[in-house]
């Protein structure tokens, strides 16, 4: 138990600098953004009790707003998608008891499973940031494609994080 609270504390950390020191300076072409720390939130274990995955969740995004300076809408979006975590992978996987491991990842869901996962969960995510930050349909066919290129920027970089955790866990066994 202690070992776990202490690896996500230690991920929590490395995805926090890694989203500020690196992936918020990767703008690419003026409309992808790759919000990578958006991993924790679908790693924290389905046995997890609501309240305490939607307060880690809204602290992970109030420290990335503090950092960013964008004034909440992580916070918000991150409080939102931990509300909508559970009901999209119930989507594609919807016995519980049947995961080998709590925690959502490719090895415990399967790679079809977890991928359609992973986009969901990243759609879902960009939609919710960037409609708060436009806070308007002004532009619509920007915002299109600041959630399309997001989204796909996001999910590469989250198969590359999940299988660069699955390879360390594999080494330990």
């Amino acid at each position: 138990m202690a070992k776990s609270v202490l690896q996500f504390a230690l991920l929590f950390l490395v995805l926090v600098l890694a989203q500020v020191l690196v992936f918020n300076r990767l703008y690419l072409f003026d409309t992808a953004l790759p919000l990578a720390f958006i991993y924790f939130i679908m790693r924290l274990p389905v046995t997890m009790g609501s309240i305490g995955v939607m307060t880690l969740s809204f602290l992970l995004g109030l420290t990335i707003d503090i950092f960013s300076d964008t004034a909440g809408m992580n916070a918000l979006a991150c409080t939102i998608l931990a509300t909508l975590r559970l009901p999209v992978l119930r989507l594609y996987f919807p016995r519980e008891e049947d995961l080998t491991n709590p925690e959502p990842s490719m090895r415990s869901l399967g790679a079809a499973v977890y991928m359609k996962y992973a986009i969901s969960i990243s759609l879902l995510y960009c939609i919710l940031f960037f409609t708060i930050e436009a806070f308007s349909l002004f532009n619509p066919l920007k915002l299109v494609m600041r959630i399309t290129g997001s989204t796909i920027l996001t999910f590469i970089v989250i198969m590359c994080i999940d299988s660069l955790m699955n390879q360390r866990s594999e080494k330990r066994l």
